[in-house]
């Protein structure tokens, strides 16, 4: 049976709630990468944390169940990126899966040069969308227009590049090439800026890799790739799981006892001494402890936001307690064998 058969396999789903970290494959789109790992886990409900290019690898959140309710967080993160510039080609996609339409010298790169580039394009900047991309014009994403060889008129979008670092690198598909390492707000396009920063040099780029490294506080190390994935029995996918807590685990937390807890749960604000006004919160239930949800809090009262139910909580509560039994004589076998402790990484 090869791999594609097994995909396409029907399978009886279950409810899964967490967040999986991917290492996002090259030459996959965030969407065939999302479906693989739903497939993988059985999971009934499944979304992304925005999208990746297929030329693209690395870390994609992906959110299962309950955790989807908090994807949007994600979407708003801040992210970093390692990404490689081919320099002298223009392509028609601005990265190496288009067509070069254009060729020219590339001037000596030196460190001022590189200096002068990175103080030009760090801070706020406003940038163009490339037309091969999936946003939308009168309902059709803007790749459809650029496959038909059409150029639609494209707002400039307000981005902010907090951090670039600029390198010469070494690649044999090019005369030149600049290694990048860029940190920006939600809505930069790496593969536009790539092609600036070539423009900005006098000789054209696009982008020969890209990898993201880092969003919303999730690093690349965490990651698991879909091959491990495949590997490992259901009860160690699951494991890979991270609570939905994750993507609200930077905020402030309440903890409600048991009354509270289940008002809350039912979409009632709460009175009391919470702390400080905050636009959100993470809430608790103590009894028993479990994750309920977000809310902001505002002069005393605690207002729900989004909220997991009755039936998330207890399916959540039940998988953390199976995870458990599977997996602690594994832990603790690994733990008497410092060699293989060391070895079980992802």
């Amino acid at each position: 049976m090869t791999p594609t058969t097994s995909f396409r396999q029907k399978i009886q789903r279950r409810p899964v709630h967490g967040v999986l970290l991917l290492d996002k494959p090259l030459g996959l789109s965030s969407n065939q990468a999302l479906q693989k790992a739903k497939w993988l886990l059985r999971a009934e409900k499944a979304g992304h944390t925005g999208t990746l290019d297929p030329l693209a690898t690395g870390v994609l959140p992906l959110c299962f169940g309950a955790a989807t309710k908090f994807s949007q967080l994600q979407l708003e993160a801040d992210k970093t990126y390692e990404a490689v510039l081919l320099l002298g080609q223009k392509t028609t996609t601005a990265d190496a899966e288009g067509e070069v339409i254009e060729t020219r010298p590339v001037p000596e790169i030196t460190p001022d040069l590189l200096e002068s580039i990175t103080r030009r394009f760090t801070g706020p900047l406003a940038q163009v969308p490339p037309m091969y991309s999936a946003l939308k014009k009168d309902g059709k994403a803007l790749y459809e227009y650029a496959r038909k060889g059409i150029e639609v008129e494209r707002e400039a979008r307000h981005i902010t590049i907090f951090k670039l670092n600029m390198a010469l690198a070494h690649d044999p598909r090019a005369q030149a090439a600049i290694k990048i390492i860029v940190n920006c707000s939600k809505g930069t396009y790496i593969r536009t800026l790539g092609e600036d920063i070539g423009e900005a040099l006098g000789c054209g780029a696009h982008l020969g890799s890209l990898r993201r490294i880092e969003t919303g506080g999730f690093v690349a190390a965490q990651c698991v790739t879909l091959a491990a994935l495949e590997a490992m029995t259901e009860a160690e996918r699951d494991a890979c799981l991270l609570p939905p807590q994750s993507l609200v685990a930077d905020y402030p937390s309440v903890t409600l006892d048991a009354d509270n807890a289940g008002r809350f749960l039912s979409g009632l604000r709460r009175r009391g001494q919470w702390g400080a006004d905050a636009s959100l919160v993470q809430v608790y239930g103590s009894e028993p402890a479990a994750f309920l949800g977000s809310a902001h809090i505002c002069a005393d009262e605690l207002i729900p936001q989004r909220l997991l139910s009755p039936i998330e909580v207890q399916d959540i509560l039940q998988s953390s307690r199976r995870t458990t039994e599977v997996l602690t004589p594994v832990s603790l076998a690994a733990a008497s064998d410092p060699m293989e402790a060391g070895s079980f990484q992802h």
